[in-house]
């Protein structure tokens, strides 16, 4: 009698790594496994019996170097309306705040507290407006700087962007960082929408502000739930987040489904899935 629990397993690596596809289908209670793609590979572990046990079996697999899923079968990518992510340590390798800091020698105490507000110790906000404020006098030239010749997009990332759109996803690139990457990266990807903040520049100099409010968390998950009351519909109902640290979080509960990227272990324990060793292309291969 066939299995109908819902779930399936997805196992996915970077590059080739030994599996014993057959004993972790019999750990893992699911009736076969399929190959999605063979390298880097994918695998599909189908309809585990019992998803509640598989979670040891999870952090085996991860422990590995795979990054492991347990998702709905019928998940489907044509059902997402709307994928939101952040930019810094998530779209882009980099915190580019504190790439702007390197530029004039203090890139140790500004990483210091960008650390500490990824890790959710101290407000979003207040960390960014201190940290701003030590910018003071950076010549806007250095941020072209950062972006021709820093700022690096993080693997997968175009092939997820492209997945998503051609499966007819809305895209929003939403940021606690700055409108001057936050629009390149817009243009150049093709991102639907694009919201972050805006550092204030007078004479060709940061002036160490920013201009309006700050986006933090609530606005983050602001700026989703209104996407999603625009491009909902019964045909395309899920909204997708996926970001890395403590000022996503609030996304997320806004998402149905989010995705933590190489994040910090409190905003892995409360994305749906996390993904730690492939690039963002994987998230795309959580859905059929």
């Amino acid at each position: 009698m066939k299995n109908e629990t819902g779930f399936d397993l997805v196992l996915q690596a970077p590059a080739a790594l030994p599996l014993d596809l057959d004993g972790w289908t019999k750990d893992a209670g699911a009736e076969g496994w399929e190959e999605v793609r063979q390298l880097p590979p994918v695998y599909r572990l189908c309809h585990v019996s019992a998803p509640s046990q598989v979670s040891q079996a999870a952090a085996n697999l991860s422990q590995m170097g795979f990054d492991v899923a347990l998702v709905p079968h019928a998940r489907r990518l044509q059902e997402v309306c709307v994928v939101a992510m952040d930019m810094d340590s998530t779209l882009i390798t980099i915190e580019c705040i504190d790439e702007i800091a390197d530029m004039i020698g203090i890139k140790p105490q500004v990483a210091e507290i960008t650390e500490r507000a990824m890790r959710g110790e101290i407000d979003f906000r207040d960390s960014l407006r201190a940290r701003v404020a030590l910018l003071k006098g950076v010549p806007e030239t250095d941020l072209a700087t950062i972006y021709d010749t820093r700022l690096t997009l993080s693997p997968g990332a175009e092939a997820m962007l492209e997945a998503f759109h051609t499966a007819g996803a809305k895209s929003l690139l939403v940021s606690g960082g700055f409108t001057f990457f936050t629009e390149k990266l817009r243009a150049r990807l093709g991102f639907t929408h694009a919201v972050s903040n805006t550092l204030e520049i007078i004479d060709g100099k940061l002036t160490g502000r920013v201009v309006g409010d700050i986006l933090g968390a609530a606005g983050k998950a602001a700026q989703l739930s209104a996407a999603k009351a625009k491009y909902a519909t019964p045909e395309k109902p899920l909204t997708v987040a996926i970001g890395d640290g403590a000022n996503d979080l609030m996304m997320f509960q806004a998402a149905d489904v989010s995705f933590a990227y190489r994040a910090k272990p409190k905003v892995r324990s409360e994305a749906t899935h996390a993904i730690d060793h492939c690039g963002l292309d994987a998230i795309v291969n959580c859905f059929c």
